[in-house]
């Protein structure tokens, strides 16, 4: 019986790398975690989730303070300093980290900083000059920027979302390349902080990957805040103009060209695995991902991958859920846990912000699942009335039989939290009529639930 340095080493140390090592040990494995990256936490921490989510927050309260009239309050003339709003997510993020860098140097389990390259299915060499073997691995290495699509933006230049949570400066104005949740968060944020933003999205609406009612919601509040959006577009070229960065594309069969200081390259992010070796292991992949089964194992079946190197959904919490599945599955293989899609949650940290648990009307359409539809909107409830939060609206799917709940949609003020209460009925797999039945306290933002509810479950059944 051969012997192995670990019964299960895990390559990378982010959220979905944490949680495999945190549930191997529980359940008494050796194990090894190997982080190659420059800084220790994942993308979540330093990069993504936390420190833009810090950035938004700032340019909310900037832009409440900003419209203090509407509620009869003067505020006077609102001022910023970059430096102490970068200073503050700094700070955080720093606290942070160094709560994960603790978790993985106490002791539970072994941790290495080098990076990994399978030299054969259980052995890897480390950039330490030293190797390892293991009986069972959990690859977790994230994502990185997507290459650009245009040779000539890389001549130009260009910052991602890497390069814009760090700035010490802000440009004056700035093009944005996408359109997705990256791309729409950026926006508002430099747009509120007095940059001058145009957004240039291929596909023909904002946040494609949700509804056209609620890309519709957004980019209409970004137009009213002065952000300049461009859908439905081809890129052609990028070249420098004086001090300007310049944009070239197609849009209705015209060409358009958009100027600005600096270019903000928000194309989506793609798995960080090429310098793993996966063929000597024998691990499969697919258009760039690690091909794995619901199960989270990959080709090679000792082998499993966990978070944005095999995705589907680029989102902590999955990648968390992933992890924790994968060990689960090496510990009792013969009691096997499959990961579950169905309570997929997907937010959007814009003002209104937007979220959603379960099918969209394009997910289910596209599945050729039936279901009926309401929806009801913010600009006619009464505590956003309040508020003054009228953009958006809340929207649920019902099995027209049935009349369970199928999925939820909310564009609106606190979306990302207002879903969770349809995230809990859709885990228990309420009914509209169970929801509508469900008391609501008045006034507040969640009780506008009730009006879909309601009108669902006079259909439904």
């Amino acid at each position: 019986m051969q012997k192995y340095d670990f019964d299960l080493a895990v390559i990378g140390g982010g959220s979905g790398g944490y949680a495999a090592a945190r549930t191997a040990v529980s359940a008494g494995l050796k194990t090894v975690v190997i982080e190659g990256g420059r800084e220790v936490g994942g993308l979540c921490i330093l990069r993504g989730c936390m420190p833009t989510k810090a950035l938004l927050y700032a340019a909310e309260v900037k832009h409440l303070a900003e419209r203090t009239e509407t509620w009869g309050l003067r505020a006077g003339k609102i001022s910023f300093d970059l430096a102490q709003v970068m200073a503050r997510k700094t700070a955080q993020i720093k606290d942070f980290a160094d709560h994960r860098v603790q978790q993985l140097n106490a002791g539970k389990f072994e941790f290495v900083r080098a990076r990994a390259r399978f030299l054969d299915a259980h052995t890897v060499a480390l950039t330490n000059g030293k190797k390892l073997t293991a009986k069972y691995f959990v690859i977790a290495t994230g994502s990185r920027v997507s290459p650009s699509p245009l040779p000539q933006l890389d001549e130009v230049g260009f910052i991602t979302s890497d390069d814009a949570v760090a700035l010490k400066k802000l440009p004056k104005s700035l093009i944005i390349l996408g359109g997705g949740a990256i791309a729409c968060e950026f926006a508002q944020f430099f747009a509120r902080f007095g940059v001058k933003v145009s957004l240039i999205q291929r596909g023909g609406q904002i946040l494609k990957e949700f509804d056209a009612d609620a890309g519709a919601v957004i980019e209409k509040v970004f137009r009213r805040e002065g952000i300049a959006v461009f859908t439905g577009t081809k890129l052609v070229a990028a070249k420098r103009r004086g001090k300007l960065k310049a944009v070239s594309f197609e849009q209705h069969g015209k060409k358009v060209s958009v100027a600005a200081e600096e270019i903000l390259f928000a194309l989506g992010r793609v798995p960080n695995i090429d310098s793993l070796n996966l063929e000597s292991a024998g691990v499969k992949r697919e258009s760039g991902r690690i091909v794995t089964n619901s199960k989270m194992q990959t080709s090679a079946p000792h082998i499993f991958a966990a978070g944005d190197c095999t995705g589907p959904h680029e989102i902590v919490h999955i990648a968390i859920q992933q992890g924790e599945t994968a060990v689960h599955n090496v510990v009792k293989p013969k009691s096997p846990r499959r990961m579950d899609y169905r309570l997929l949650i997907s937010v959007v940290f814009t003002e209104p912000q937007v979220a959603v648990v379960g099918l969209t009307e394009k997910a289910a359409a596209t599945r050729g699942i039936k279901f009926l539809a309401a929806s009801y909107p913010f600009n006619d409830h009464g505590k956003s009335l309040l508020m003054d939060a009228k953009d958006g609206f809340v929207k649920l799917l019902a099995n027209p039989k049935t009349g369970e709940i199928i999925g939820g949609s909310c564009v609106g003020p606190s979306g990302g939290e207002l879903i969770h209460e349809i995230v809990a009925a859709m885990a228990k797999r309420m009914t509209v009529r169970e929801l509508a039945a469900m008391p609501h306290y008045h006034p507040t933002l969640a009780e506008i639930w009730a009006y879909p509810a309601e009108e669902l479950a006079e259909l439904a059944g």
